[in-house]
């Protein structure tokens, strides 16, 4: 049940547009389900004194005016109070008698017209559908005194929840205030009459952040605003510096054939102009991609490169938050901006899912949890690499390494989904668990080459040492409480990586015990598929089986124990647990 609240000068415009056709048609059968005495004229169904419905329209208008009229030069400008109260689609019709309630009960939790006040303001409440009424209300009380209305948002969002669960309706989540805007009405049946398949607002904010990903400088998010083709109007101070910013669509014009502009503020609360200054401080992404420093391939294309680096970074982003930590709350953000990486150069097979994955986290991303040491600066670096190596080609090494990053990053949106959880965020948390579904959704479109071609690579093995791997992935498993059925062919691609990986010079075991111990795997979908990805990363394996494989450099460790910096810490080689950030996952 979602309540939309407005604010007016207009009782009888109002009261016009509600009993009458709607600006599609779709209004049928107006008329009242309650009002403040219960004895309110209908202009829908009310024919007595008199039968023209205008006439009893006017006379409800001035009944709904009257405190108003009476309280002259002290009512306030805008005393029209406009609530819309709608139920979700697959919630049953509700009677008149339980929209008078809900009605009621509203009026109530606000304060407009609490329960056995006779001085409360005077309100009606229109039913024209069958899914949600209109209440109009006008803010001024019998004793012509204002009603004391502070957050009556949040009042009406509250009493809303209780009556869900009381009128067996379906329970929305309960929000926190930091949500981004959603589209007017008339915004939505504007891009519905030019075509568009969602508002100009919505649009906006996506390209937003999608420029602001990886962005080092305030000077270059502003110049990605203006090459991904929006208008961009800058707002000065009277000293000439800039205090904000507004966006408009080309061809998103009003009435008078003008632009029709957005403040960044209004698209989502941390897209102002002072948020993003903020964000840029907090973490500024390095001018220069990190793959050099991160033991990566000279011979991997710099697609490839770049998301194995964001790899390593995404599980150390898991990490931080299975810590539990507040701190933990500063990787959200640069999570979100390395799924708009992701989304913006993947291979065009995945790019739909993984667009989805990024829209729904970024509600993940803001809670009025804030981070006191808020350093993003490897995450915010790995979105940039991504986004100045450009489009992965969806074959070979660079669309195998997307499906190694996919792989991570579901564990991390689930990470994200107990960390909101254990706050009591339950918009954010139920964010991240559709991210982590869109992004499953998308490992399964992209990984289903290269695991076939694994597959088949495992059941070509020799038999002894087919035997030896599986033998080797048995011992591993089940120390975790995560058994592995030898007699499927699920562990094929994991014993041919396994293969592979000794025949570079590594121990299997050790690696096998290094990848297991990076953090838990009790949320992976396929405990395999999620072992084969670590795997190869950590052994710079191909992403790709049809990559050839190289041996390791002479006077380069071969052991599971070489890791570069960008890998979590091994069970063997931990950090201190005094560090919270550091603390063994729990089980």
């Amino acid at each position: 049940m979602v309540p939309k609240i407005r604010r007016g000068s207009r009782t009888h415009g109002l009261l016009v547009y509600l009993y009458g056709p709607g600006k599609r048609d779709e209004h049928t059968d107006a008329h009242l389900v309650g009002s403040w005495d219960g004895f309110a004229p209908d202009p829908g169904r009310d024919s007595s004194p008199d039968p023209d419905p205008k006439v009893t329209l006017a006379r409800l208008a001035a009944a709904l005016d009257l405190r108003v009229k009476q309280a002259g030069t002290t009512a306030p400008a805008e005393h029209v109070w406009h609530c819309s109260v709608r139920t979700d689609p697959g919630d049953r019709t509700l009677t008149d008698a339980e929209w008078n309630t809900v009605a009621r009960r509203l009026v109530h939790a606000v304060n407009l017209a609490p329960e056995g006040d006779p001085d409360g303001c005077r309100w009606v409440a229109v039913r024209h559908a069958d899914d949600h009424i209109h209440i109009l209300a006008t803010m001024v009380r019998g004793d012509l005194r204002r009603p004391r209305m502070n957050y009556d948002f949040k009042k009406a969002q509250a009493e809303c929840r209780r009556i869900e669960k009381e009128m067996g309706l379906r329970q929305l989540k309960p929000g926190d205030g930091t949500g981004a805007k959603t589209p007017t009405s008339a915004e939505r049946f504007k891009a519905e009459r030019t075509g568009r398949t969602e508002a100009p607002r919505e649009t906006l904010r996506e390209a937003v952040r999608q420029a602001l990903a990886g962005a080092a400088t305030e000077e270059e998010f502003f110049t990605r605003l203006r090459e991904a083709g929006l208008r961009v109007k800058m707002r000065n101070a009277p000293s000439g510096d800039a205090i904000g910013y507004n966006v408009a669509l080309p061809g998103d014009r009003n009435r008078e054939g003008k632009p029709i502009w957005y403040p960044g503020s209004k698209l989502a609360p941390d897209l102002s102009l002072p948020k993003i200054r903020h964000r840029l401080a907090d973490g500024t992404a390095d001018q220069t991609t990190q793959s050099a420093a991160t033991g990566g391939r000279p011979d991997w294309s710099p697609p490839a490169r770049e998301r194995r680096n964001a790899t390593g970074i995404a599980e150390r982003a898991a990490i931080l938050l299975d810590s539990d930590e507040d701190e933990a709350a500063a990787q959200l953000v640069g999570v979100g901006e390395l799924l708009d990486a992701v989304a913006q150069t993947s291979p065009v097979a995945t790019r739909a899912e993984l667009g989805a994955a990024a829209r729904a986290f970024e509600r993940a991303t803001r809670s009025h949890v804030r981070a006191e040491r808020a350093d993003t600066r490897a995450i915010r670096s790995a979105a940039r690499g991504i986004i100045q190596a450009g489009s992965a080609l969806g074959r070979g090494e660079d669309g195998g390494t997307t499906v190694m990053l996919v792989s991570t990053l579901v564990l991390v949106a689930l990470a994200a989904a107990r960390w909101h959880s254990a706050r009591g965020h339950a918009q954010q948390a139920q964010a991240s668990r559709q991210t982590a579904e869109h992004l499953r959704a998308a490992y399964r479109q992209a990984a289903a080459t290269p695991m076939r071609a694994l597959r088949e690579q495992g059941r070509a093995l020799p038999e002894a040492e087919r035997r030896t791997h599986e033998a080797t992935i048995r011992a591993a498993l089940p120390e975790e409480g995560l058994r592995a059925d030898s007699s499927s062919t699920k562990t094929d691609a994991l014993a041919a990586t396994l293969a592979q990986a000794e025949r570079s010079g590594h121990d299997p075991k050790a690696l096998l015990r290094q990848a297991i111990d990076m953090r838990e795997l009790d949320t992976a979908e396929d405990v395999n598929d999620v072992l084969v990805w670590r795997l190869r990363r950590l052994a710079q394996l191909p992403a790709h089986p049809g990559e050839a494989t190289r041996r390791p450099q002479a006077g380069t460790k071969s052991s599971a124990n070489r890791t570069s910096n960008r890998t979590a810490p091994t069970a063997a080689a931990r950090p201190a647990a005094s560090d919270p950030r550091n603390r063994p996952p729990r089980r």
